[in-house]
Parts: structure tokens; C-alpha cells; sequence
């Protein structure tokens, strides 16, 4: 029997609407344009019935603190730090402007692991987003606890090296940096006060990475983006990723998506080929 075994199952119900002024905010981040009609894009769903813990509730690490009571979603796992590892999002229609929406969170599982960093506690969790006319989005996403880093660890990822990301072999390339004010509004639209984004000092000399952390979720919405800008607005049936090293603000990242009929390959990498995130999707017909 697992210490977890009461989360299992547990859910919470949020409420949001989706405004001009947060699809106009969404869109400025990104540099884009709306959708030619009164649909949102795929993505935004992120920036919906975000948690509303206050100041005071939030942990060291920015996060809401994580507590052994029922109004917890999430369990008290005694590590302290947390990524988002991966999500595997359907679409089954789009969100509209102006439409109010509600999500629906339920912890599927909680598995506990043992890695080279040390103990790692996986927590999944489903969440489904309804529009007015029904379910428009579900999304299953794995979020990982694990230990602290030694003071004195190596500063993560490695110093970019002397090689050259190679394109050759991929349909589609954008290459942008990732900038402060870019992580700031991420932050922002998604209400997330993790200090790995914005805290440079809290980033490198108590999370051990190399500079500020580009979020998760936002490389995904760039690959997102780099969809959109080949094959149109909502034109996915599904999207998949899997981070796999950290992106650093300030550093060249590379986006780039192949497809063979409707299978598409996504990918984020760092200047010198360090694979940031894999991802994948199915085009809708």
C-alpha cells in the first residue's frame, strides 16, 4: 500500500472565461496574430483555471505549497523540487472567445522511482476542459518530484558546446532566444511563480541550473505555434511532449516539425543539438 494511496482518484473543479483581454494578452506574448474567426487557439487552454493559491500559501520554490488536507489536489511528496515532465493533450474542438469554460482535475497515479538524481515521485494527472458546447480539451500530464541538488553540483544543462544544430532533415525550422520578458508574461498568463523563470540568483544557486528556465508549457506553445504557421489554426487531433532538457533563457532554441502524411514530429533544441523536448501530433482530417 502506497503513503498516496488516498489522492488517487481525488479531484478538484475549477471555473474561468475566456476574455479579450487574455486572448489579446496570449497573442501579444507570442508575437501572432488572432485566428480569423472567434475561436482561440490551440494552447491557450494552458492559461485557463490556473491555481489561485495566495502569496502566502506559496512554497520556496514558488509553487502553492503542497499540504495533507482534503482541499490538497495534489499529495505532500517531502521533495522539494518539481518539473512538468510531459503531457499528452487531445483536442476534441475549439475553444471560443468569450465563452465561459471549466476544468476538471483527477490524480490518476502517483508512482514512486528511483533515479540518478535519487527518489523521484511521478504524479499524473488528467484534466479535462469544457467549453459551453462540451468537452474541448483532455490532457493527461506527468509531474515529477525529486530531490534537491548538492550546493555544489554542476550547474545544468552543460555550457553550450562549440557544435552546430543541423536542420537538414526537418520540413520546418524556426530558431528564436527566448527572452526575460517572454518568461515573465508566460509566468503571468499562467499564474505560475516558480523561481526558475524569473529569480536567476534562487535558479542557479539553489535549483542548480545555469540561468533561467524556459517553461515547459511554453516551449510546447512555441512548437504549438510552429504548427499553426505550417498547417493552420486547431488544426491538430492530438499533441504530445516530452521535456528532456532544460532550455535557458537568453539561448538559441531551434523548433522544428516534420510530417509524413498526418503524423507529425515536433522538436526543441538547443545551438549546439542538446535535444530540449521531443514531442509529436496527429493532424485532424
Amino acid at each position: 500500500m502506497s503513503a498516496w494511496d488516498a489522492w488517487i482518484g481525488r479531484e478538484e473543479v475549477r471555473t474561468d472565461r475566456i476574455d479579450d483581454g487574455l486572448a489579446s494578452r496570449w497573442l501579444a506574448t507570442l508575437d501572432r496574430a488572432a485566428p480569423g474567426d472567434n475561436t482561440v487557439a490551440q494552447g491557450l487552454h494552458w492559461c485557463l483555471c490556473v491555481p489561485d493559491a495566495s502569496t502566502a500559501q506559496l512554497g520556496a520554490d514558488g509553487h502553492p505549497a503542497r499540504h495533507d488536507s482534503p482541499d490538497s489536489l495534489l499529495p505532500p511528496v517531502p521533495l522539494p523540487r518539481r518539473m512538468w515532465a510531459s503531457s499528452k493533450v487531445e483536442f476534441f474542438a475549439p475553444l471560443i472567445l468569450g465563452e465561459a469554460v471549466s476544468r476538471t482535475s483527477r490524480i490518476i497515479s502517483i508512482t514512486e522511482k528511483s533515479g540518478g538524481s535519487g527518489q523521484l515521485v511521478f504524479v499524473d494527472v488528467a484534466h479535462e476542459t469544457a467549453g459551453e458546447a462540451g468537452l474541448a480539451v483532455r490532457e493527461m500530464q506527468s509531474i515529477v518530484y525529486r530531490d534537491a541538488a548538492a550546493s555544489d553540483a554542476p550547474l545544468s544543462p552543460p555550457v553550450v558546446s562549440d557544435e552546430t544544430f543541423d536542420a537538414s532533415g526537418w520540413g520546418s525550422h524556426r530558431m528564436l532566444v527566448p527572452s526575460a520578458p517572454l518568461l515573465f508574461r508566460f509566468s503571468a498568463l499562467t499564474f505560475n511563480s516558480h523561481r526558475i523563470h524569473y529569480d536567476f540568483p534562487y535558479a542557479q544557486d539553489t535549483e542548480r541550473y545555469r540561468g533561467l528556465v524556459v517553461h515547459g508549457p511554453l516551449t510546447a506553445t512555441l512548437l504549438l505555434d510552429l504548427a499553426r504557421r505550417e498547417l493552420g489554426d486547431n488544426a491538430l487531433a492530438n499533441f504530445a511532449f516530452r521535456g528532456l532538457s532544460p532550455a535557458i533563457c537568453g539561448e538559441a532554441l531551434h523548433l522544428v516539425m516534420r510530417a509524413q502524411d498526418d503524423t507529425i514530429e515536433l522538436g526543441a533544441f538547443a545551438a549546439d543539438g542538446r535535444h530540449v523536448m521531443a514531442a509529436s501530433a496527429i493532424k485532424k482530417v
